[in-house]
């Protein structure tokens, strides 16, 4: 007969569980999506954070042995992150038309992480010098995409 109690102590200690843990979070989280017909507000990335917490949680694992094991999917965000950028020159004559419905959505976005940052920070008791440092942080992001679309090509 199996031990589950030993069974989870051995694998809590392998990092690959943890690499386990994220992918199979992000499967069910995109198999909810996909049944919301991809809905906005069922955004997978989330849903999945809020699984693997909870599995975090009930486990009683903190953040520094589950990123031991699933630190391979933040490193291969870096390349990801890159590879984006072959879609958008391939359409930057589309995206120079939309400039300024995405300048539009790039303020929105700059504002709600500035309100969002901030507020986080005040809700939790962050004193006045931090949310001051906090209030500007994504206020150039438009403006350096907006010279990006308009250097490329």
């Amino acid at each position: 007969m199996v031990n589950v109690e030993k069974l989870w102590v051995y694998l809590a200690e392998q990092p690959l569980m943890w690499l386990a843990v994220t992918l199979t979070a992000y499967t069910i989280a995109d198999w909810i999506a996909l049944r919301a017909k991809r809905h906005p507000l069922v955004n997978p990335v989330v849903i999945s954070t809020a699984i693997i917490v909870l599995v975090l949680s009930l486990s009683g694992t903190d953040y520094k042995t589950y990123f031991s094991g699933a630190q391979f999917v933040h490193f291969m965000l870096g390349p990801a992150t890159v590879a984006l950028a072959i879609p958008l020159v391939d359409n930057l004559p589309q995206i120079r038309r939309a400039v300024i419905p995405i300048m539009l959505a790039l303020t929105a976005g700059s504002a709600t992480a500035i309100v969002s940052a901030v507020g986080t920070a005040w809700l939790f008791g962050a004193p006045r010098n931090l949310l001051m440092s906090l209030a500007p942080k994504s206020v150039t992001t438009r403006l350096r995409a907006l010279s990006q679309v308009l250097q490329w090509g």
